[in-house]
């Protein structure tokens, strides 16, 4: 079986105004149904992996690839198509979109993607009640608690159907019972669904969650468990 992300001896480095390396060698298999937690001190690359995950950049060296498909020779259009279309993102900070409501919100990368509004607005609701929030809906996210507005970032994440979540210090700003919500949920879309979840995380509970825990120090793996 192809594995649903794999990460080959990948190098990540900056050279303006000097050299700096923010990955070393890395390499990362991640199948179907599987919750990993990257883990690790501050500065020690997890973000910088999590944004070659979500080709947000690219690597310097290596290969990075993405449910059967190579990315490197990818052109940004391209890039941005695979994007939309498997991966989906859950921030620390949700970065809704202020002037729409959690439906359109949700809505919104159906809409990049080119479905009838009927049709996104339909399967946004359909994902707000999947996660405990149906009557939330004509809410703008100014007038939504801190667990809500995540659980609309989540719906909006798997708006496209994603094969692949990644998650960059999602329960961040929750408190423990929200947090707890979070993590029960990125569970439910690995084991239940089979998706592929990726999380970025300092919080204990999340790394616990997960069925593999990669430790990161200095731009490297430093181990598994």
């Amino acid at each position: 079986m192809t594995a649903l992300l794999a990460v080959r001896q990948v190098s990540r480095t900056l050279v303006d105004p000097e050299p700096v390396s923010l990955l070393r060698d890395v390499s990362l298999v991640v199948e179907r149904g599987e919750f990993v937690a990257i883990v690790g001190p501050s500065g020690c690359g997890k973000s910088s992996l999590l944004y070659l995950l979500g080709l947000l950049d690219r690597p310097t060296t290596g290969s990075v690839t993405i449910d059967g498909e190579a990315t490197d020779d990818l052109s940004e259009a391209q890039r941005t198509h695979l994007r939309l279309a498997r991966i989906g993102f859950v921030f620390q900070f949700h970065f809704l979109l202020p002037e729409l409501t959690a439906l359109g919100n949700v809505a919104l990368p159906m809409r990049r993607a080119g479905v009838g509004r009927a049709q996104a607005e339909a399967r946004a609701g359909e994902l707000l009640a999947k996660l405990g929030i149906a009557g939330e809906g004509w809410k703008r996210p100014d007038r939504m608690s801190g667990g809500q507005r995540q659980r609309v970032a989540i719906a909006r994440a798997l708006a496209n159907d994603p094969v692949l979540i990644l998650g960059d210090e999602p329960t961040g700003n929750l408190d423990s019972v929200n947090s707890t919500r979070v993590v029960e949920e990125f569970r439910r879309l690995a084991h239940e669904e089979g998706r592929g979840v990726v999380c970025v995380t300092h919080d204990r509970e999340v790394a616990d969650a997960a069925d593999r825990r990669i430790h990161m120090l200095d731009g490297r793996i430093e181990r598994e468990d």
